[in-house]
């Protein structure tokens, strides 16, 4: 990989001779300007004002334009005597826990290779310091002509660097979240919950690009003479009106693009609706009263009759009764007669 800097790690007394190398590279698809009426190439050329002719690289350098329109040139050689310590150098200034940076501060990344053999050693002491320590180093360095901020931490065996930005480069989040009160409760938490654990992790090595895959396929077929293939229809998305039923469907449908079971999901509650239950006919009505009556009337003469058959056969068993109380005090009176004649004393004979 071609440097696109030289210069050195300042690591306290240390010196770690490096270069800095490109960690990150575009595929994306780039495409020309060009003249819709005969298919020319449109380029911009740069031209001087002052002779209104076109110039080359070489003649080019560069200026700063002062508030009253001077130009004030500036050299590489102006460039080169920067009063910085990090002109030419990657300096150390911290070494701080890896959640301390905000994510929002990060800007390109790089590779720091070790430049050359004497370097070898202080560069893999850095190296395994970053690692026992888990901590990122804290850096400033300058490059293209501006003073930036880094963040050095350990790839593999490699030290690579992330530009950051300035703190007061980022800016706050002031009148983005949503100015209405809104309250979650903890069911449709358990919903999104249970979404997140269905859609689950996944190796970022398994995604790609499809959109540029997408594209040379287009590019393809127009070179072939063909016609670009269509793209298919869109999911027609409509308004959610439901949250709850939302994020159930979406739970369901992660679930069968996973060939996993169907998610267990409670039904929801119907809504109550403030529509008032239209009243039934006339008709049904009269018919329905004239039913429920003689339901009512059958229902009152069957229960009479059980009650007098009901009573005459409790009249009957209480004549039963009596007469077996009756039998069974003669039947007593017998035997007390019966005893007493058995308990007379016999006369005894001279």
């Amino acid at each position: 990989m071609r440097s696109i800097w030289n210069g050195a790690i300042s690591f306290g007394l240390v010196s770690i001779p490096i270069k800095l190398v490109n960690a990150t590279e575009s595929h994306s698809i780039s495409f020309r300007q060009i003249h819709l009426e005969d298919g020319g190439r449109i380029r911009y050329r740069k031209v001087c004002e002052l002779e209104e002719k076109e110039v080359s690289g070489a003649e080019i350098g560069k200026g700063y334009e002062d508030a009253d329109g001077t130009i004030i040139p500036i050299t590489d050689d102006d460039l080169s005597h920067l009063p910085l310590p990090t002109a030419k150098t990657i300096e150390i200034v911290a070494f701080v826990p890896a959640d301390r940076i905000d994510p929002l501060q990060m800007d390109a990344a790089y590779y720091l290779a070790a430049g050359g053999a004497p370097a070898a050693k202080p560069y893999t002491l850095l190296r395994e310091a970053l690692k026992r320590s888990n901590k990122v180093a804290i850096a400033k360095y300058a490059l293209r002509g501006r003073e930036r901020l880094g963040m050095l931490r350990v790839v593999d065996d490699a030290i690579a660097m992330h530009g950051l930005l300035w703190p007061d480069e980022v800016r706050a989040p002031q009148g983005v979240a949503p100015d209405t009160k809104v309250t979650v409760n903890d069911k449709e938490l358990d919903l999104a919950d249970a979404l997140m654990d269905t859609l689950g992790e996944i190796d970022l090595e398994d995604l790609h690009d499809e959109y540029r895959e997408a594209l040379e396929e287009v590019v393809a077929a127009k070179a072939a003479g063909e016609s670009p293939p269509e793209s298919p229809e869109p999911a027609k998305g409509g308004k959610v009106l439901d949250l709850m039923a939302a994020l159930e469907k979406s739970v369901r449908e992660a679930k069968e693009s996973r060939g996993e079971e169907p998610a267990e999901v409670r039904q929801l509650p119907q809504r109550k609706t403030s529509r008032t239950t239209p009243k039934p006919a006339t008709g049904r009505k009269s018919t329905s009263k004239t039913t429920a009556k003689k339901t009512a009337s059958a229902s009152t003469s069957g229960s009479a009759k059980k009650s007098t058959a009901a009573k005459k056969t409790a009249s009957g068993s209480a004549k039963k009764t009596a007469a077996a109380k009756k039998t069974a005090s003669a039947s007593t009176g017998t035997a007390k007669k019966t005893s007493a004649k058995k308990t007379t004393p016999r006369k005894r004979s001279a």
